[in-house]
């Protein structure tokens, strides 16, 4: 059977300061948008970033960037869907991914249209619930209702790295937990 943390993206959507200083409770994003980063890189799932019009807009807000894996590429992008981005596509093919876990803003714009194009191209996607935000709280129940009777997911970050780790076995399990820890500290 194959180690299905080898299939996974993390895909990290548009958290640039433009748009961070508009979210309602911007630190508390910022502060889980970074343990799932950090999560990520401990357990070896390949991460990305897209940036909405960067060139205006700013890039990566530095909150975030420091925790990126060394190699973490960046796309820029025009369209709200983030697989719209040039070379995304190929970062997807290149690290064999078929599920991708979504974090950023917004929910009802960019997280939104990418999860649906996802699926439409046959990705599973999950919205790490804690990890995604927008200007608007009230939008919120609406997309998560509709994207998930399209059959995508919806969970904390920590119930989906525990759940790639299976058990206190796996031999990451205590970095995890000191991970976990330091982020709700």
């Amino acid at each position: 059977m194959s180690d299905p943390i080898q299939h996974l993206g993390l895909l990290c959507i548009d958290l640039q300061d433009t748009f961070l200083k508009a979210i309602p409770e911007q630190e508390a994003l910022i502060h889980r948008c970074r343990f799932a980063i950090e999560a990520a890189k401990l357990l070896g799932v390949s991460v990305a970033a897209t940036e909405q019009r960067p060139e205006k807009l700013g890039a990566t807000s530095a909150a975030l960037t420091g925790s990126f894996p060394e190699d973490t590429p960046v796309f820029d992008k025009a369209a709200f869907s983030a697989l719209e981005a040039e070379g995304l596509d190929r970062w997807i093919e290149s690290n064999q991914i078929d599920h991708l876990l979504l974090m950023g803003i917004e929910v009802p714009i960019c997280i939104y249209q990418t999860a649906v194009q996802a699926m439409g191209e046959d990705l599973g996607v999950t919205l790490l619930s804690d990890c995604v935000s927008q200007r608007r709280p009230e939008d919120r129940e609406a997309v998560f209702q509709q994207l998930l009777a399209m059959e995508a997911h919806i969970l904390p970050s920590e119930t989906i790295f525990y759940s790639l780790l299976g058990s206190a076995d796996h031999p990451l399990f205590r970095d995890y937990t000191k991970l976990v820890k330091a982020a709700t500290a």
